[in-house]
C-alpha cells in the first residue's frame, strides 16, 4: 500500500516543460541517487504533460513520442525500479492536455491499465479542458476508481488547483494528494501568495490526502520554464520550511544535475523533512501574530510529542514575532517548558515566562523543533 506520509520526488516540468526525454530521465533519476537526495527521502521522478503522441493508437491507447522515449515507457520503469525509485507520469482529467495532448476523460480504465503495465507508481492528473457539465469531484473518483481496479499500487495526484472547492469534495475521490493552489513560478511573489492561500485550508490537508502547495522552486534561481526572476537563499529556505511545516509533497523543480551547495542543502535538510515525513500526519494550524496575515505562526504536533512551531515573515521589512506557550498547548501553570533548536542554524531556544519569540529579517522564516521539558 502507499505509504501515509507526503510523497517526495522529482518532476520535470517547472524546469524543462515539453522539453523532456529519455536520456534527461535517466540521467535525472542517476542524479537523484549519486547527489544524496533519494537518501534524503526524493523516490519519485515524475514525466510531466508533452510525454505522448498527439494521437492515441489504432486501440485507442496512449502512445509515448517515439523520438523522445525510443524504448518505451515500461524501460524507462525498469531502469528507475532497478536503482530503487518509483516512477511517475501525467494525464489529464479534461478533453486534452493542458498542453494540449491526449488526455483521459471518458478513457479512464483504458489508461489506468496502460499505466500498470507500463510500471507506472504515481499519476499526476491535471484539470485542463474540463467540459462545463462534469463536474471535477466525479472525474477524480472516476480516476481513482480506475487506479483502484489496474491492478497496481499507484498513487493519485489530484492537480485541480483548488478550484471548485476542491477541498470540499476532493477527500471522497480516494486521491493521495491534492494541489490546493495555481501554479507556482520562481518569484517571491509566487511563494508568498501560496502560502496566503492556506490559511483558510490547513484543515483538509493529512494523512490520507496530502494538501499539494505546488511543486517546489528550490534552486531555479530564474532559470527553466517558469524561471522568472528568481528567489533570494532566504526566500527560498522560507519557501522550503513552509512545505515541509505544512506537510506538502515535495516535488523538486529544479535541474538536479545542475544544483549548487545551497541548493542542495535547503533540499536535503533533515530536521525540515522529518517535520513534512511525521507519522503522526497532524495537521498544522495558523496563530496571526498581532493579527498581521503577513506574520503567520504555523504549528504542527508531532509524532512522540514534539511540537514543530515556524515563525514566517512574508512581509517587506524586519519584524519580531512571538507566540506563547499557552497557545501551543502549554500552560505555565503546568511546571514545564518548551525546549528546542532551529531546522538552519540550530540555534536553540526556550520558552521565557511563557513565551517564544524570534527576530526575522523581511522574507525570512525560523522554524523550530520543541520538547516539552521540566
Amino acid at each position: 500500500m502507499i505509504k501515509n506520509i507526503p510523497p517526495m520526488g522529482w518532476n520535470t516540468w517547472n524546469t524543462f516543460a515539453e522539453n523532456i526525454n529519455e536520456s534527461l530521465i535517466l540521467r535525472s533519476a542517476d542524479e537523484l541517487i549519486a547527489s544524496g537526495l533519494k537518501a534524503a527521502g526524493y523516490e519519485y521522478v515524475v514525466i510531466d504533460d508533452c510525454w505522448a503522441l498527439r494521437e492515441r493508437d489504432k486501440d485507442g491507447r496512449l502512445v509515448p513520442d517515439p523520438e523522445k522515449f525510443p524504448h518505451g515507457m515500461k524501460y524507462v520503469a525498469d531502469y528507475l525500479h532497478e536503482r530503487g525509485l518509483k516512477f511517475g507520469m501525467y494525464s489529464c482529467a479534461g478533453l486534452m492536455t493542458c498542453a494540449g495532448y491526449p488526455s483521459s476523460f471518458g478513457r479512464e480504465f483504458t489508461d489506468a491499465e496502460t499505466f500498470a503495465s507500463w510500471g507506472v507508481d504515481f499519476l499526476k492528473y491535471d484539470y485542463c479542458f474540463k467540459p462545463i457539465f462534469a463536474e471535477g469531484k466525479t472525474l477524480y473518483r472516476r480516476m481513482a476508481l480506475a487506479l483502484a481496479n489496474c491492478g497496481r499500487d499507484i498513487l493519485l495526484s489530484a492537480c485541480s488547483w483548488g478550484a471548485d472547492n476542491t477541498h470540499e469534495w476532493i477527500g471522497s475521490t480516494g486521491a493521495n494528494m491534492w494541489r490546493s493552489t495555481g501554479d507556482i513560478v520562481d518569484s517571491w511573489e509566487s511563494v508568498k501568495e501560496l502560502i496566503y492561500r492556506q490559511y483558510d485550508i490547513l484543515p483538509y490537508g493529512g494523512v490520507g490526502c496530502f494538501n499539494d502547495m505546488d511543486m517546489l522552486i528550490v534552486g531555479m534561481n530564474g532559470r527553466g520554464h517558469v524561471g522568472l526572476k528568481g528567489c533570494t537563499e532566504n526566500e527560498y529556505k522560507l519557501h522550503f520550511a513552509a512545505w515541509c511545516l505544512l506537510g506538502s509533497p515535495l516535488m523538486i523543480g529544479c535541474d538536479i544535475r545542475n544544483m549548487d551547495a545551497s541548493t542542495k542543502s535547503i533540499l536535503t535538510n533533515a530536521d525540515l523533512i522529518s517535520i513534512q515525513q511525521d507519522p503522526r500526519g497532524v495537521r498544522p494550524f495558523l496563530i496571526k501574530f498581532a493579527g498581521i496575515e503577513g506574520l503567520p505562526v504555523f504549528v504542527r504536533y508531532l509524532f512522540g510529542g514534539d511540537i514543530a512551531v515556524g515563525f514566517f515573515n512574508l512581509l517587506d521589512e524586519p519584524a519580531n514575532v512571538w507566540v506563547t506557550a499557552e497557545d501551543l498547548g502549554v500552560p505555565v501553570q503546568a511546571g514545564v517548558m518548551l525546549e528546542g533548536k532551529e531546522a538552519y542554524t540550530g540555534e536553540g531556544m526556550r520558552s521565557q515566562n511563557g513565551v517564544l519569540s524570534a527576530a526575522l529579517p523581511a522574507h525570512a522564516c525560523k522554524v523550530y523543533r520543541m520538547k516539552v521539558v521540566k
